[in-house]
């Protein structure tokens, strides 16, 4: 036997039938990225944090530096009892659960969360996900199928959009927080048809809220379901802090509540919680949560004690009302545009001209010792540049003062303020 002898021919073949790079489509983003590193800024998009001292400070390039860039609204990240609950439940459980809910992915601690959410909402089911982006990715493309129709807000979460997609609903967008146009809308679909309304209670670029009572009542008037989803609500919206749509008053009227135990609740994962008798059947066609690996007992026991605590944390509540107004307000006294005219939750967006403004006012930021997210396209919508803070209930008074004076002497270096 001999070695096949590859000729020119073949290789002349094998060129041929190369298709463009599959990357060629994020050419124009590589070079503006590449552009803007150019200019000698920092990557707003590559921190690293190499140690986390508290739910409001981290060390980032070998300096101490506030955090007003995560989503830990309530400082649950490192409450004593919720870490020994995740140092229980990894010593009792081990590492991870390696399967899925519906084989051998059901320890004790799901159904302990599971239980921990139904108190909290007032519920008769829960549904725990491995992340909240595939809680909204599984319940939407489920329950609205072929011949049904998904109404959402333009300005919805990735997951919202991703969940119509994985679907075969038709999917009708209105405009933002429009009850007329989401009237208009529902009122030319078939009367007949299975239609889900899709909102969020907190809007997570602007920190602005949904008009839930208006919305809920044109839903129901053209025979829709209700998905509300409260990311960015639970925790200190509402008397029991379930989130805007207790604040609101129309918890009756919801049909679904989606969540995620990454922000208030300061850990990892997503949830559906629901009064409908025929919920649990979920389990079983719900895709997202019957092809995915459960998540590890450390973080299931870490989610339920947090969940159990945040029952009663009013004063954490009335102390991050507390920082959102102060922040706000000061914020616009020193001449920064801001999405909301008032301090709507626990979210600021700072808004500003282009994306080099926003980039050098995010870099002056941390140069002082202050984190911030910044949020371009297709994040945010086309021409829309923001500096995102979130606030948490373990900020201080001081370094709600600390943060304005850095905003203050960062805004003029740069030329954002007066």
């Amino acid at each position: 036997m001999t070695d096949a002898v590859e000729t020119p021919e073949a290789e002349t073949l094998a060129s041929d039938v190369r298709g463009p790079d599959l990357f060629s489509k994020f050419d124009a983003l590589i070079a503006e990225r590449q552009a803007l590193l150019d200019t000698g800024v920092r990557d707003p998009y590559a921190i690293v944090m190499t140690e986390v001292r508290s739910p409001t400070e981290a060390i980032i390039n070998g300096k101490p530096t506030i955090l007003l860039g995560t989503y830990n609204y309530m400082g649950m990240t490192f409450d004593p009892d919720v870490v020994a609950a995740g140092k229980k439940a990894l010593d009792e459980f081990g590492a991870g659960t390696t399967g899925s809910r519906v084989l051998n992915g059901t320890y004790q601690g799901h159904k302990e969360c599971e239980d921990a959410l139904k108190d909290f909402f007032g519920t008769t089911s829960a549904m725990v996900f491995s992340t909240g982006y595939q809680a909204n990715l599984g319940i939407i493309s489920t329950i609205a199928g072929k011949g049904d129709y998904i109404i959402l807000d333009a300005d919805s979460h990735a997951s919202i959009y991703d969940g119509c997609w994985l679907g075969n609903a038709e999917i009708v967008r209105f405009r933002h927080n429009s009850v007329e146009d989401l009237d208009k809308r529902l009122g030319r679909l078939p009367a007949d048809a299975g239609k889900l309304v899709v909102l969020e209670g907190v809007y997570s670029m602007f920190g602005d809220i949904a008009p839930l009572p208006e919305m809920v009542a044109v839903a129901k008037k053209h025979g829709a379901m209700i998905l509300v989803d409260e990311a960015h609500g639970m925790g200190f919206f509402g008397e029991k802090g379930r989130g805007v749509y207790e604040e609101l008053g129309v918890e009756d009227d919801v049909d679904f509540v989606i969540g995620t135990f990454s922000k208030s609740v300061g850990t990892v994962g997503g949830f559906c919680v629901s009064n409908h008798p025929k919920f649990e059947v979920l389990r079983l066609v719900c895709r997202p949560y019957v092809f995915t690996a459960s998540l590890p007992p450390s973080v299931v026991a870490t989610a339920a004690a947090s969940i159990r605590k945040l029952m009663n944390a009013g004063e954490k509540r009335a102390h991050l009302w507390k920082n959102s107004k102060r922040l706000h307000q000061g914020l616009r006294d020193l001449g920064f545009k801001l999405g909301t005219e008032t301090a709507q939750s626990a979210i600021i967006a700072v808004m500003l001209p282009d994306q080099q403004t926003t980039v050098l006012m995010w870099q002056a930021l941390l140069e002082r010792g202050l984190y911030v997210n910044m949020a371009r396209p297709p994040a945010t919508p086309a021409g829309t540049y923001l500096l995102r803070c979130s606030l948490c209930a373990e900020h201080s008074d001081e370094q709600v003062g600390e943060i304005l004076g850095m905003f203050e002497s960062a805004g003029r270096a740069v030329g954002c303020i007066g």
